[in-house]
């Protein structure tokens, strides 16, 4: 009886000591928000297999008070490019397409950089930023690509040739996009529901009526010349007239494959999850570990890109983590991961003044989460 007592004591400090620090790591994040002036965010840390911190802070709505919950889902913006990377190689493991293709002939009409007319843009040029595409011309349309409609169309790409430069472009992933759906016959976003989001359990989607608005977090823009925080209504505006007259295999950016994704950080913690374990979480394969590989393989040395994952030495400094951010209508998310060492962090916020440097933000509530849950000895 006497041991058992010790043990209850051994527990009951250990589970109070627990208490304690996740109350202290929390005051700490709510400091770097104040420094900040977020108005909410959401944290998750995945250790191993396993969510071992999860937090939201601040507020979801901040006109009506409504705090901030872990159901609540965040349009996260360019973290879902890898969402399309990940669903178009699933379609090269089955033979259908190649990294290599022309997508001139996945896409159904001739892209050519009007510069050098006898070169190629592959698939692995659009996923990893080197195609010689820019966004001058904007890119929630493929109109922009078309000399009839776009009379500006030759703007939309660089002086320098396909594959020899680097530039980011979210008009890349709308392709991309496009060229999930024409290949896979699916609508895009139901690929993604039916192909990565369902066979690991989680809740989201790029289709705004196929969700529960009422999870949505509200986004707030920095207006520099008022130095105020203020609403943005159309981060979950529904299309509903677009999506009425969708074109399958063309209309794909309505639902934005470069940065519409909506989900919870606790979710995207798991789908990182998979990443960090090489394609494959909680015994749920969804692509091969030599995709996964081949994503989060440097292409670009000097921008340290892959295909919809780069590397930093800067949010945890002098540590090579794996991952994305993404930035939208005022909100600003984090999804980096050490495959080497199976630890990554989610770090989401809803608005701040970005004037004072949103990576900032983001690295000093990582240094916090891996301070606490990674170096804590």
């Amino acid at each position: 009886m006497k041991k058992i007592g010790i043990l209850l004591l051994i527990i009951a400090s250990t589970l109070q000591t627990f208490s304690q620090n996740k109350k202290q790591i929390a005051e700490d994040l709510k400091a770097v928000m104040a420094k900040y002036e977020a108005i909410g965010a959401s944290f998750a840390v995945l250790k191993g297999n396993k969510i071992v911190y999860h937090n939201e802070l601040g507020f979801k709505d901040r006109e009506n008070n409504i705090p901030l919950s872990k159901k609540d889902i965040f349009r996260i913006a360019s973290i879902s490019k890898s969402f399309t990377t990940t669903s178009l190689l699933q379609l090269v493991e089955a033979g259908k397409i190649s990294l290599d293709d022309d997508i001139s002939s996945l896409v159904g009409f001739p892209i050519r950089n009007p510069n050098f007319p006898d070169r190629k843009i592959t698939l692995q040029m659009l996923l990893s930023h080197r195609s010689s595409l820019n966004d001058s011309n904007g890119y929630t349309t493929l109109d922009v690509l078309d000399s009839v409609k776009t009379p500006t169309w030759a703007n939309s790409f660089n002086k320098y040739a396909p594959g020899e430069g680097y530039m980011y472009c979210n008009l890349n992933y709308n392709l991309a996009g496009t060229i999930l759906e024409r290949i896979s016959g699916e609508r895009f976003d139901r690929y993604v529901q039916n192909h990565i989001l369902k066979p690991l359990k989680l809740y989201g989607g790029y289709w705004v009526d196929g969700l529960d608005s009422s999870r949505f977090v509200h986004l707030y823009a920095f207006d520099a010349k008022n130095h105020q925080l203020e609403l943005s209504p159309d981060a979950y505006a529904p299309r509903r007239q677009e999506i009425a007259n969708y074109r399958m295999g063309y209309s794909t950016p309505i639902l934005s494959p470069t940065g519409g994704m909506k989900i919870s950080a606790i979710d995207l913690a798991r789908y990182m999850g998979m990443h960090m374990n090489y394609g494959t979480f909680k015994n749920k394969k969804i692509i091969s570990e030599e995709s996964s590989q081949k994503m989060q393989t440097i292409l670009t040395p000097e921008s340290s890109y892959g295909m919809a994952m780069e590397h930093s030495t800067t949010f945890i400094p002098g540590i090579d983590m794996t991952g994305h951010t993404g930035v939208a209508y005022g909100l600003f998310s984090a999804m980096f991961f050490n495959p080497k060492e199976k630890y990554g962090f989610v770090v989401i916020t809803n608005g701040l003044d970005d004037s004072k440097g949103k990576d900032k933000f983001l690295s000093e509530c990582m240094q916090i989460l891996y301070k606490a849950y990674v170096n804590s000895h």
